[in-house]
């Protein structure tokens, strides 16, 4: 897919970190952002930094989800391109010993659900609206596409810590929808892909750096090469190429300095 001004996307959670180093890297190539996310101040701010547009959109809920396509498609125009990188989680192990009463407890169903919800599902959510409008719209090549949807997954789908049940275990869903998403929508010419960042220096991380320089330096030192944490620029870098790239489809990649995390 040719990046110009003729493509519109839509960049959930662009108001900071992965989603809004995308949004930025899209916006430089003239393509026509649509922002997402419910911090309305920070989201207003990166679009008119980039010239997007903002919409506050809740992806846990459908009401609002449909909504925020309905105003970016009346302010850009259809979008061919989807990037889904917000979510929302909990933690938790699934049994813990309970420091008060020294009994053994288990993680709520309501907390596991919370998360399939806020990761799992939502990833769903917006995949299938946005390619239901990308249907309706003409091929823009001899090969018949006519759009391109990147979900975000985690390392934690595959390398899951203690205390992850909830994320990782959403994050292996999200992974998992790759290739069912590209073969259900191959005859649209609609693309799926999958990208699994490591450990990036997005606010929650820079956060550790602030409380904890060890800690950072050893979150760096566990990285084998480059021996530092990723930049968000890095995770738009294999975004844009796989919008580019129309024989990327099906694919979970990961994007982590080859670091494999350890169960604790």
């Amino acid at each position: 897919m040719k990046l110009d001004s003729s493509v519109s996307a839509v960049v959930t959670g662009g108001a900071s970190g992965l989603a809004r180093a995308s949004a930025t890297a899209l916006a430089a190539q003239g393509v026509k952002v649509a922002i997402f996310d419910v911090n309305e101040e920070g989201g207003q701010a990166v679009a008119k930094e980039i010239g997007a547009t903002f919409h506050k959109v809740d992806i846990t809920d459908e009401d609002s989800a449909v909504a925020g396509f309905e105003e970016a498609r009346a302010a850009n125009g259809q979008e061919r391109i989807l990037v889904h990188c917000a979510q929302i989680s909990r933690r938790g192990r699934t049994i813990y010993r309970d420091r008060e009463t020294g009994n053994y407890k288990r993680l709520a169903t309501d907390d596991f659900a919370f998360s399939a919800q806020g990761i799992f599902v939502a990833s769903y959510r917006m995949a299938s609206l946005a390619a239901l409008g990308m249907a309706g719209l003409d091929p823009i090549d001899d090969d018949g596409e006519r759009g391109c949807i990147t979900l975000t997954g985690s390392v934690a789908a595959q390398d899951a810590q203690i205390g992850q049940i909830c994320y990782g275990s959403a994050k292996a869903g999200v992974a998992g929808l790759a290739l069912p998403l590209a073969r259900d929508l191959m005859d649209l010419g609609i693309r799926a892909n999958t990208i699994l960042p490591g450990i990036f220096a997005t606010p929650p991380m820079l956060a550790v750096k602030e409380r904890n320089e060890a800690v950072w330096d050893g979150l760096n030192a566990a990285v084998p090469f480059p021996k530092r944490l990723g930049r968000p620029e890095e995770f738009a870098s294999l975004v844009l190429e796989l919008n580019r790239n129309m024989y990327f489809n099906g694919q979970v990649i990961r994007l982590d300095g080859a670091i494999r995390m350890p169960p604790r």
